[in-house]
């Protein structure tokens, strides 16, 4: 009897390790995702030039044969991965560093849109990477997981036909976001309006009907505090956060000044203990900052800069400030203190991340630009023009191993600045 114990309680031990060590890998992963490791447009990359050559950095290498699409790559210390629209159909590629296409594989039909909406067609959101699996969303609402090394479809989700989400008029851009094993996405439908699936099924795990309301464009920020995880996200009318866990809603705050054509399309962003969004509406919300309760279950507004909004170009929060572009073509530098403007820089629109204490700005006119800020003023360092690719200047640009990753409607261009 003893012996069978001892056995039936050993395997009952190692079954156990074997959980929690695969729990441990799981959980230790590293994520490549939207806008840096954080989703704060923050790139933590070291020695990179301070200044470029009057020509610009060096060109490693191009591909102008990933379609159409706004939507930036993401890349892994080994491949590159970016969504494209070709045809009418959405496809994820994946190409080695040095620029040689490795894959591409269909998700489905991609965003072509109607009437306005169809001047603007293609991909909108980043992949997601973790391990040996890349987490794509099409257009229309396609969520799929493939496996990196071949491309092949592990599972897939439809937002609208499964999740009975509804589609909008711009297309789904969220970007998948990732916490162990879990991937959530927002429908956003009356019932299923934020869902948490299993990573390695796609079966449901939760559902939330949130506050029912629709999507806009934004990709979710997680905010991890020391009782609960929150799911931070804007809809149409609404920033709110869900449990990670369960999906309950925790707290909202309505948006100001709805205007229909603004949709909302900036990552909040959590940093210091603190919680800044951008939505576009423009003398409305602005850039906004918030302090979330020790429980995460309540917001206070701290201060709100009309003059700061922003359509889909991102902000960083750093060095005691936000940085971003706003709709007045400034780059403009709030102290996170109290929200006031310390300083401006003109033209500058688009989008805005950083790395180092340099902040590169990618124009809407194609104008790539390194940005000093010292002393509470901006000088402009270097430019170039992106003249390479087609369409409007929208994606963000990306840095990664010593490279700048530079989207441009068909294009997509790395160039050396280490």
């Amino acid at each position: 009897m003893r012996v069978k114990f001892y056995k039936r309680n050993k395997f009952r031990l190692l079954l156990w390790i074997t959980l929690m060590t695969t729990q441990a890998t799981v959980m230790a992963q590293t994520i490549y995702q939207w806008r840096g490791p954080e989703r704060s447009g923050i790139y933590p990359e070291s020695g990179l030039l301070k200044s470029w050559p009057q020509n610009g950095p060096e060109l490693l290498w191009s591909a102008e044969m990933i379609g159409n699409g706004f939507a930036a790559p993401v890349v892994t210390p080994e491949k590159l991965f970016i969504n494209g629209e070709m045809e009418g159909m959405s496809f994820l590629f994946a190409f080695d560093l040095k620029g040689k296409l490795l894959w591409k594989s269909p998700n489905g039909a991609e965003f072509t849109g109607s009437g306005y909406a169809s001047s603007f067609p293609g991909a909108r959101s980043t992949p997601t990477v973790i391990g040996d699996l890349v987490y794509s969303m099409s257009g229309k609402g396609r969520l799929a997981c493939f496996e990196v090394l071949s491309g092949k479809e592990k599972w897939a989700v439809d937002l609208v036909k499964d999740l009975k989400g509804l589609d909008s008029e711009f297309g789904f851009a969220e970007s998948p976001l990732i916490d162990g094993e879990l991937v959530f996405c927002m429908p956003g439908g009356p019932v299923n309006n934020v869902v948490a699936l299993n990573r390695f099924t796609g079966k449901q795990v939760w559902t939330s009907k949130a506050l029912g309301d629709t999507t806009s464009f934004t990709s979710p920020q997680l905010v991890v505090l020391p009782t609960r995880k929150l799911l931070v996200t804007l809809s149409r009318h609404y920033i709110f956060a869900v449990d990670t866990k369960n999906g309950e809603l925790l707290w909202s705050q309505k948006l100001l000044n709805y205007r229909y054509d603004g949709e909302h399309c900036n990552t909040p962003v959590f940093a210091n203990g603190m919680l800044y969004y951008n939505a576009a509406d423009e003398n409305g919300n602005g850039m906004v900052k918030l302090e979330l309760s020790p429980d995460g279950k309540s917001i206070r507004e701290l201060w709100r800069t009309k003059d700061a909004a922003n359509g889909f170009g991102g902000f960083v929060v750093s060095i005691g400030h936000v940085f971003l572009a706003n709709a007045k073509k400034q780059l403009i530098a709030l102290e996170i203190g109290g929200g006031k403007v310390v300083t401006t820089l003109r033209p500058a629109s688009g989008s805005v991340v950083m790395s180092g204490n340099r902040l590169y700005v990618y124009n809407d006119n194609g104008d790539m630009k390194l940005i000093a800020f010292e002393n509470n003023a901006f000088s402009e360092i270097s430019k170039f023009k992106v003249n390479k690719g087609s369409k409007e200047h929208f994606s963000h640009p990306v840095i990664a191993g010593g490279v700048l990753y530079i989207r441009h409607g068909n294009a997509l261009m790395a160039y050396k600045i280490k």
